[in-house]
């Protein structure tokens, strides 16, 4: 692979410049957040954004996958990836059955992948979409985003940020770095209207899904889905059970039990590794009522309202 040290200098000189502040994360990292384009960043993680940003060449064929953190990225990636490859591959071989969806699809921010890639692309991002490469806005290429009501993310979130950690965090501690938007994986709600105003401005270049509409229905937004992507299941495909056969493959009690994912690790920096199992762990609706008191969730709520409902976006907050 090509060397880009010498950029990659470059880009960490220019890092050292940004507003910065602590980690208020115990035990998280040493390292401070940096803010860049209204966002509060990880330096390793923001200097994988500017590496993108300088590199990445988009093509119209590409389709990237966009979400927050713990927003769904495992299932998204998955389905994208069953839908788009089906004519390949079955139950029996897909290569879902031996790697990580993170590895079927292209994890475009981990430090590994700083090569340009070859096209067409099928490739993921947790980047806001303020951040994203100007090429990908520039080629027309499809734009597939899938946000977690904030407080089922927050616990999800919360939970994968212990298993990190060298000291806990407090659920109390968490939810205010979380609204105060201190938490290490950037800000929630401009994340979210970030790519919802997108989708409203190109609908067709921009598809936003929920993860609740997709546990819900999840035949009909598969179909959804491939049908944004250009890979639109035939009424033959339909018949035969192709809809199904993918949205059972890509279960989420099939995945977890899956071999590859309960063993190994992912490799994200030389200090950071993280256990293949910790992107399975209940990925349900409505869990945060077994972790939030009655103040926790109406913090979260009301901010939720406040930040979106004038966009037009609402989800079913129970009171």
């Amino acid at each position: 692979m090509e060397s880009h040290e010498g950029d990659l200098q470059l880009i960490r000189e220019r890092i050292k410049t940004l507003p910065s502040k602590a980690d208020r994360w115990k035990g998280h990292s040493d390292m401070p957040f940096y803010l860049y384009q209204g966002f509060w960043y990880k330096p390793f993680v923001l200097e994988n954004i500017m590496w993108q940003q300088d590199h990445f060449v988009a093509h119209p064929s590409d389709i990237v996958l966009a979400t927050p953190h713990k927003g769904g990225t495992t299932w998204l990636n998955a389905l994208a990836f069953a839908i788009v490859t089906r004519d390949r591959f079955n139950s029996s071989t897909s290569p879902l059955l031996t790697s990580l969806s993170h590895d079927c699809v292209r994890n475009l921010a981990l430090p590994s992948l700083r090569e340009v890639p070859k096209t067409p692309l099928l490739g993921a991002f947790h980047t806001p979409y303020v951040s994203l490469p100007k090429s990908i806005l520039a080629s027309g290429c499809k734009i597939v985003y899938m946000c977690r009501e904030p407080k089922d993310l927050f616990v999800s979130q919360w939970y994968f940020l212990q298993s990190l950690s060298k000291e806990q965090v407090s659920l109390e501690e968490a939810i205010a770095l979380f609204c105060e938007d201190a938490s290490p994986f950037g800000t929630y709600w401009d994340h979210v209207l970030g790519y919802w105003k997108a989708s409203l401005q190109r609908p067709n270049e921009v598809l936003f899904l929920k993860y609740e509409d997709m546990k819900r229905s999840t035949m009909d937004q598969v179909k959804k889905l491939a049908e944004f992507m250009g890979y639109p299941f035939s009424p033959e495909e339909e018949t035969e059970g192709k809809v199904k056969n993918v949205v059972d493959f890509c279960s989420f009690d099939n995945l977890r039990n899956l071999e590859v994912n309960k063993t190994g690790f992912v490799e994200v920096t030389e200090e950071l590794k993280v256990s293949n199992n910790l992107f399975y762990r209940r990925g349900e609706v409505g869990d945060w009522e077994n972790h939030l008191t009655r103040e926790m969730q109406e913090r979260i709520d009301r901010i939720t309202e406040e930040r979106f409902t004038s966009w037009g976006l609402t989800y079913d907050i129970a009171t």
